[in-house]
């Protein structure tokens, strides 16, 4: 026997540090509720669940955010629909001004309420907002610019493609009332318009190229410095050098609503002016039977581009419902996996709880017979 190293004792003890050590970490991850509790506990496994965390917070975040992008969308055609119920209150006051059993002053109380109504549609337009931003001025409309100040891009949809066009012609003709004329006015487009790209519709200052495929876009020529209606050659093809029109689609100035947790997810949604001006109503009168005919006409159209804007949005809402249901699944199974690594089985975590501390308790009591053992040597020495 020996009195100077107890080789025993040592192993009891370093046998009690390792089962304490087990104890220690079984206690911390009944206490969390954590597998993994530290990187050290599962280096791979910890940095794909704090990865899979990030992802599970932004599919969080996204859900909000398309929430949100619903709400602007409500927001917007909740206005939309008062602007709708004044246009067919206009149409009508429109249809009646055009039978001749009215007198001028009948027609003139006409024209009062159609101010207002016009007047109301302005205040919609300027005062709907979401969050202080303003949604039907055409803040979050697509936007086009040209390199001619005579000349602006005043509405494209959808499906033009965003790229550069050009316009190597263009002369302005009118009729007896001072509206462009959509048959005498010629216009040469450049190659990159598509084949069958023409002039379908015109108003005092406007042009409308439609084409295959939903292709739309309208030109709008302001009135010149002087007040005048601009008229004539008003792009030359036979200047040195020529003067082509550039006319710079963007596809850029909708409104982006995060969908998803990675950058780049994005809806964007286009919410179109509601203006007198995008409807061609601001000079529309109603004083005479033959007003009130062009005014019919004009509402009309108007009517068919709030539908048109109306059934858009309709659409991006359906596609956020869609959208949010998605991060929905996506996040119950995102959160299913990451609680597979990340999560302890408290069942199974509390049998070897159970056991480590008895085994502790065992190495604590042999800890104590083995520092009993050198003593024994004294019945040796009597």
């Amino acid at each position: 026997m020996k009195i100077s190293y107890n080789a025993p004792a040592m192993r009891a003890s370093n046998a009690l540090n390792a089962s304490d050590s087990k104890v220690s970490k079984s206690l911390q991850r009944l206490s969390s509720g954590l597998k993994v509790t530290a990187s050290k506990d599962n280096p791979s496994g910890y940095a794909i669940g704090r990865r899979m965390n990030t992802q599970i917070t932004g599919i969080g975040t996204a859900t909000q955010s398309s929430q949100n992008g619903i709400s602007v969308i409500e927001t917007a055609d909740g206005a939309l629909t008062e602007v709708h119920e004044m246009l067919q209150r206009m149409n009508e006051l429109a249809v009646k001004g055009e039978t001749g059993t009215l007198t001028t002053s009948d027609r003139m109380t006409l024209e009062q309420e159609v101010k207002q109504l016009k007047a109301e549609i302005t205040r919609i337009s300027t005062d709907t907002q979401f969050n202080g931003q303003t949604l039907l001025d055409g803040t979050f409309d697509l936007r086009g610019y040209t390199d001619n100040n005579m000349i602006k891009v005043d509405y494209y949809s959808d499906e033009v493609t965003a790229k550069l066009y050009s316009v190597s012609e263009l002369t302005i003709a009118r009729d007896a009332k001072g509206k462009i004329d959509k048959d005498a006015t010629t216009i040469t487009l450049g190659p990159e318009f598509p084949q069958g790209v023409e002039i379908s519709e015109t108003t005092d200052t406007k042009i409308t190229l439609t084409g295959p495929l939903d292709f739309k876009m309208t030109l709008e020529i302001p009135d010149d410095e002087n007040g005048n209606p601009v008229t004539g050659t008003v792009i030359n093809p036979n200047n040195t050098p020529p003067d082509n029109l550039l006319i710079d689609i963007t596809g850029i100035g909708s409104m982006d609503i995060q969908t998803g947790a990675n950058e780049g997810q994005q809806l964007e949604i286009r919410i179109p002016e509601i203006s007198l001006n995008r409807m061609n109503m601001e000079d529309m009168k109603m004083t005479t039977s033959d007003e009130c005919a062009d005014a019919n006409r004009t509402i009309k159209s108007a009517i068919l581009y709030v539908s048109d804007a109306r059934s858009r949005l309709g659409a991006y809402q359906n596609r956020l419902e869609h959208t949010i249901n998605n991060l929905a699944v996506s996040n119950e199974n995102m959160t299913a996996s990451y609680s597979r690594i990340m999560d302890v089985d408290m069942a199974d975590e509390m049998t070897e709880y159970t056991t480590e501390q008895v085994i502790s308790q065992a190495a604590v009591s042999m800890l104590a017979q083995a520092n009993e053992r050198p003593s024994q040597v004294l019945q040796l020495l009597q």
